[in-house]
């Protein structure tokens, strides 16, 4: 009897986690992915004992020594990369998907997350905009670097036009004591840098501000509300940028972490201090905005009653009118009223020298009516620009 044929031996599937988090290959495997673009990459290289390592111009080329060396650690300095070129780089370095997510679309709000195998740190950058007075557009631009930390990597992906890193990396290889501490050393040299600019950028918003004070509570110069208003939308900018990032720095300072030395810690903590310093003023000016912004408003108002006080003196100047002035208790502003045309002539009366011509002042509520014809000279005299008209 003929045998049956054998089954075949089905092996069961291995079940998907549903975080992919991805240890640190021991060797680096191949990747079949498109090469990184020239443009994207701005800087590739391996450091020993706090030293560049000639060559190692390649991600993959300076890893494998790294690792094949067991010491030293990598950074490559990433610019606005896509999505195929930060998969080439996440299997590379066994990057978490949901930061490598963050990294390709930006606009990411400051923070820190922890993995099992790295950090991932977003900073917002800014940049102060040179301008005449008056006549800005853009005061401060904004942009973002994302920071990668491995036990032997560090990638810095950055977005936008300013910040750039070249001279952190300049001085940290000018000390290579510092840079053999190791990538954290790194990341606490990026933190450093930005705080600092958020220092130079304040200072100079401080002197747009004063600035803008003296236009609004000087008579010579006129109030521009928009300049206010994209001022304030500025430092709402600004505050979203260092607000958020006190309690990454906190944890970074505060919280043991096997890729970041205690001796790294305690710089943390100094940038913390200066991040707090700009909050503060951040808020101050916030807070002093507002209140130019109601100043304004009310300066706007106080002129263009007058200039339409002024429009109406004008129209009726060499006419003849009715003033009718109320004294008494609980006495109103003048009453403006035109009159009808008399032929008679006009007798000027006002107020006490009204009672001191007519021989006695009306006593009790009620309202003078006195006769008057309105020069047809200057009437943006400070008397006119004091009176209130109801027309």
């Amino acid at each position: 009897m003929p045998s049956l044929p054998s089954l075949p031996s089905f092996t069961p599937t291995a079940r998907r986690h549903r975080m992919m988090i991805v240890r640190p290959p021991s060797r680096v495997e191949p990747v079949h992915q498109p090469l990184l673009r020239s443009e994207s990459v701005v800087d590739c290289a391996a450091y020993f004992d706090g030293k560049r390592a000639p060559g190692c111009f390649d991600p993959i080329e300076a890893i494998t020594r790294v690792r094949t060396e067991g010491r030293g650690f990598v950074w490559i300095g990433l610019h606005e990369p896509d999505t195929d070129e930060m998969t080439v780089v996440a299997e590379l370095f066994g990057l978490h998907e949901l930061a490598v997510e963050d990294a390709v679309q930006a606009y990411q709000r400051p923070k820190m997350d922890r993995y099992e195998h790295s950090l991932f740190l977003v900073l917002k950058t800014v940049c102060y905009v040179e301008h005449t007075a008056g006549s800005a557009v853009e005061i401060v631009q904004n942009g973002e670097i994302m920071v990668f930390l491995g036990a032997d990597f560090i990638i810095t992906v950055r977005h936008g036009a300013h910040s750039q890193l070249t001279g952190v990396r300049a001085g940290l290889e000018a000390d290579p004591e510092q840079l053999a501490i190791g990538p954290a050393a790194v990341m606490h040299s990026i933190a450093d840098r930005i705080i600092d600019e958020y220092v130079s950028v304040v200072e100079a918003v401080e002197d747009d501000i004063d600035e803008m004070e003296n236009s609004i509570f000087t008579t010579e110069k006129s109030v521009d509300i928009e300049q206010i208003y994209l001022l304030k939308r500025e430092i709402l900018g600004l505050r979203r940028a260092v607000t958020p990032l006190t309690p990454a720095l906190r944890a970074l300072s505060g919280t043991p972490h096997q890729l970041v030395p205690a001796e790294i810690r305690e710089y943390f903590r100094d940038v913390e201090d200066h991040l707090s310093v700009v909050t503060e003023r951040v808020a101050n000016f916030d807070e002093m905005l507002t209140t130019l912004v109601s100043a304004a408003l009310a300066e706007v108002t106080t002129h263009r009653d007058r200039r339409y006080l002024r429009d109406e003196l004008r129209a009726h100047a060499g006419t003849e009118l009715d003033l009718r002035i109320p004294h008494g208790p609980g006495d109103h502003p003048r009453d403006v009223r035109p009159a009808v045309p008399a032929a008679a002539p006009a007798r000027l009366a006002v107020g006490q020298a009204a009672g001191s011509r007519t021989g006695a002042r009306p006593t009790g509520g009620g309202s003078h009516p006195l006769r008057t014809r309105l020069p047809a000279g200057r009437l943006d005299s400070p008397a006119f620009g004091r009176v209130v008209t109801k027309m």
